[in-house]
């Protein structure tokens, strides 16, 4: 960051003049943290969008250009030409590994996929009918109970066993709270599998007959992991780095961070756009919706179109739809209304020019729950899907916290409109 800028604010017959930080990309940004000691006032920014609440190397989004970096590696080379656990070591250590440093980091992670065999238990404690984002927040944050050893967080050691744990051991928990959902018995995950295949077996394997996924369903799992691998400062990561900055354990922030994202405006958005495919339900319903998305008065919302960050094309959603096409092609659409309504309001989306000058394009949670759909998953395990391929970002996001000289625990302040001062009345006065 470069030092002699400044930014001069004024009021109250005060003036202050605030440091101006230039990172290596992006907007500059105006330093106010000495704002409250030395003109006693505060900024006020309902859902943080003009604030930057860390420093961090790990990933830089512009959402002008539609563009998503990792490491200063772009997401479409990275979903194109790697996989998801050298995305994982990239975004773990800063840098791509070498074939060695790969091939060790890979054998790390495979040989910690198993849990405690006591952690079963912690299933059967769930009613059948519980949501699996429910019971992975349970599980994870039950894991600092089991793996003592990897909890001290002044230990680097220790950070490095629990993140190495928490990637290896989360498409178990995710794949045993699905088959328990389902009634059907745990998997166990083999060593012999790549990460994806591995999930994909968990999850749809049973103990009468041998499975093995088509390597197009694999492929398209691992991009699924590696296009949701980390996305900035979003609010589960947010919730990691508070949760964090109090010197909670790793699993205890983790599972904070499955908690947020459950909610239906950020993990929950791949869910509700299936759900509104199958209420839209056929092809020919589909100019009906069209026109209650332009109806200003209508409540209805397109879901999986558009995004908050992306004013641009979603470059995920890019890489994310050559895996739906890949997808479909192999598995099919013909007897499956939801996906003809998918493919058929895609290219209506597409081509209308309201949807167009509004930049409203398909994103990557139209076509992630297109393949989720079609491989057999129930809408239910989108989320848990979806917080076991960010857990590696959520992870290197706490660690890069934790690494941090200077970092605080997080103290946002507020914008008081209640009552001021006033004496307790007693109750027969009232």
């Amino acid at each position: 960051m470069a030092d002699g800028k400044f930014a001069t604010l004024s009021f109250d017959g005060k003036t202050l003049e605030l440091p101006i930080h230039s990172p290596t990309a992006g907007p500059d940004v105006i330093d106010i943290t000495k704002l409250y000691a030395q003109g006693n006032v505060f900024t006020h920014d309902p859902g943080f969008t003009s604030t930057s609440a860390c420093e961090s190397k790990i990933t830089y989004i512009d959402g002008d250009k539609g563009e998503l970096l990792h490491r200063g590696y772009p997401i479409d080379q990275l979903a194109g030409k790697s996989h998801y656990l050298e995305v994982c070591y990239l975004l773990l250590y800063g840098e791509l590994p070498t074939a060695a440093e790969l091939e060790d980091f890979e054998s790390r992670v495979t040989n910690h996929t198993m849990i405690h065999e006591q952690m079963a238990n912690f299933f059967r404690g769930f009613r059948r009918d519980a949501h699996p984002m429910a019971v992975m927040t349970g599980v994870v944050g039950a894991m600092s109970a089991f793996y003592h050893d990897s909890t001290d967080i002044s230990d680097p050691w220790q950070r490095e066993v629990a993140s190495i744990r928490l990637i290896a051991k989360m498409p178990t928990i995710a794949a045993m709270a699905y088959k328990y959902t389902i009634g059907q018995p745990f998997v166990y995950p083999r060593n012999d599998c790549d990460y994806a295949t591995n999930f994909l077996r968990m999850c749809f394997a049973v103990p009468a007959e041998e499975y093995q996924p088509d390597p197009i369903l694999s492929r398209a799992m691992d991009r699924i992991f590696t296009l949701h691998a980390d996305h900035e400062q979003n609010a589960s990561t947010s919730t990691v780095r508070l949760a964090g900055s109090s010197g909670a354990n790793p699993f205890a922030c983790i599972a904070a961070g499955i908690a947020c994202l459950w909610g239906p405006a950020h993990g929950g958005a791949n869910q509700a756009c299936l759900e509104m495919l199958r209420e839209i339900g056929t092809v020919d319903r589909i100019p009906e919706y069209i026109a209650r998305a332009k109806d200003r008065d209508d409540p209805f919302r397109l879901m999986g179109f558009g995004h908050r960050v992306y004013k641009n094309f979603d470059p995920r959603a890019k890489v994310m739809k050559q895996s739906a096409d890949e997808v479909l092609d192999l598995l099919g659409v013909e007897n499956n209304p939801t996906l003809q309504v998918a493919k058929e309001l895609e290219k209506i989306a597409i081509e209308d020019s309201y949807f167009h000058d509004k930049k409203l394009y398909p994103n990557v949670d139209f076509y992630s729950g297109i393949i989720l759909d079609a491989m057999g998953f129930p809408t239910s395990m989108f989320t848990p899907i979806f917080a076991l391929s960010r857990t590696v970002g959520w992870i290197a996001q706490w660690k890069e916290m934790i690494a941090d000289p200077s970092g605080k625990i997080g103290r946002p302040r507020q914008l008081y409109t209640g009552e001021t001062y006033r004496d307790y009345v007693d109750i027969e006065n009232r």
